[in-house]
């Protein structure tokens, strides 16, 4: 089985890739971890990919791409499939998925598609906060502190958010990714591929779901 899924940051693409990994075996592949495996075997892609980290410029799409194809090639896809997260980011690098699948023999089953309400995200995503004096993280709504405005750790009463954590950067990151991702889920749409799933359910709810599509 071959697997794409896709979702908004916060809509919980990483608990239902653990959960589709444990339960149908397939390789769990993100963009990172394709990353850090291609430059520590210096494969022809991961030495490329270096030379423009190393120089502090972004990865061209055509040695991503070559990364993503270097690991799709080896031996454990064909036996197992493959769970990609993370690629394609843009409409380019679906178009170029498509072409290295047919080049490998390989073949997309599915899109699993994660949707929850931006409005929703905003609040899952902003709602951390820190204790200035010790460093004890808190979230509003899944973690906050047992008495309002008061640290568990050390009872000072001081909190700050982190820049990224900040409601307008969270909106301003979510509105990217959407704009990012319409065309390639238009795209997968289009290829009769896409399995939408609701997000704001309980997390069991979701994984049932998403374990119905599969199945």
């Amino acid at each position: 089985m071959n697997l794409l899924i896709m979702g908004l940051p916060g809509a919980g693409k990483g608990t239902q890739s653990e959960f589709i990994v444990k339960n149908y075996n397939v390789n769990h592949i993100s963009t990172g971890d394709m990353f850090r495996a291609a430059m520590k075997n210096e494969t022809e892609m991961g030495k490329l990919a270096q030379s423009f980290i190393d120089k502090g410029e972004l990865v061209p799409d055509e040695v991503t791409n070559g990364i993503v194809k270097e690991r799709l090639a080896q031996d454990d896809i064909k036996e197992a499939g493959f769970l990609l997260d993370g690629y394609p980011r843009t409409i380019e690098q679906a178009h170029a998925l498509d072409t290295m699948l047919v080049e490998l023999g390989l073949k997309l089953n599915a899109v699993i598609n994660i949707e929850v309400n931006p409005d929703i995200l905003v609040n899952r995503l902003s709602g951390r906060y820190i204790c200035r004096n010790c460093g004890a993280t808190y979230h509003k709504i899944y973690n906050p502190t047992k008495v309002e405005g008061t640290c568990d750790v050390c009872g000072e009463h001081e909190f700050y958010q982190r820049p990224d954590d900040q409601p307008a950067t969270v909106k301003n990151r979510l509105d990217v990714n959407i704009k990012e991702s319409a065309p390639i889920i238009e795209h997968y749409t289009t290829l009769g591929l896409v399995k939408n799933v609701g997000g704001e359910q309980d997390i069991d709810k979701v994984s049932q779901d998403v374990k119905a599509i599969l199945d």
